[in-house]
């Protein structure tokens, strides 16, 4: 009785890491109907999904490698096959091969993404991720879809998209280091200022939750950059006084 209680218990976070897939091809679907707005909602069930079952498996003490791999194969689905499939039914069909290329590279790089990310894990730093993690490039792409279809002035740049997210590709698999907000330690004086800064972040995402959301993200991935191109000529210029 005691095994067959554990092995329910180790099928349950699984049980997410499904449903996480599951909403990844019905994203999918959808995209291929035109129905862009739930393709991109259902991308964003899986990130809820993609949250819970590592917080569940810690809960219950069942983390296995089996589950490590499991969650990087629905990964590639609901955050590479995804995302990548609304991007070409909305935007990238119409720039007949470079549009294809940019939708394959995406995918490409965000299986070599993951693949790193699970040689490097146990090694790695839990403050920061090395290049940009393929969930945060999934929200990059949905968001600025929707931001799309929200805005009709847009699609006339639809070519910037297509080189963002190309660009977003490379960002994946670069050496490029992003805080991971996991394990935040703040000092006491920050706490207050901290609070603030949230705060005022929430009502900007209540009165333009998509508009901000698209600003956040797009701010997260330009300061790695940012800080990667300041860190490169801080270091020549140390180096050479």
């Amino acid at each position: 009785m005691a095994e067959r209680h554990f092995q329910i218990v180790y099928i349950f976070p699984n049980l997410f890491t499904a449903a996480s897939i599951f909403s990844g091809v019905i994203s999918i679907v959808s995209s291929i109907h035109g129905d862009f707005k739930k393709a991109v909602w259902l991308i964003f069930l899986s990130l809820l999904f993609d949250g819970l079952d590592g917080r569940i498996a810690r809960m219950t003490h069942t983390t296995s490698r089996f589950g490590a791999e499991f969650d990087s194969q629905a990964d590639i689905v609901a955050f590479g096959a995804a995302p990548a499939i609304l991007l070409y039914t909305n935007v990238a069909q119409a720039y007949g091969r470079f549009g294809v290329l940019v939708t394959a590279l995406y995918i490409i790089f965000g299986a070599i993404r993951l693949a790193r990310f699970n040689v490097m894990s146990p090694k790695s730093d839990p403050t920061v991720f090395i290049g940009v993690p393929i969930p945060t490039a999934a929200v990059f792409v949905s968001i600025w879809v929707l931001m799309y279809e929200r805005y009709e002035s847009l699609h006339r740049f639809d070519w910037m998209l297509l080189f963002a997210v190309l660009l977003l590709s490379f960002l994946m698999v670069s050496h490029i280091r992003y805080p991971s907000f996991k394990t935040v330690q703040l000092k006491k004086p920050m706490l207050t200022k901290t609070l603030i800064l949230l705060i005022g972040v929430a009502s900007l995402l209540y009165l333009f939750p998509i508009e901000g959301f698209a600003l956040m993200i797009t701010l997260y991935i330009v300061w790695g950059v940012g800080r990667a191109v300041y860190m490169l000529f801080f270091r020549k210029s140390a180096n050479r006084s």
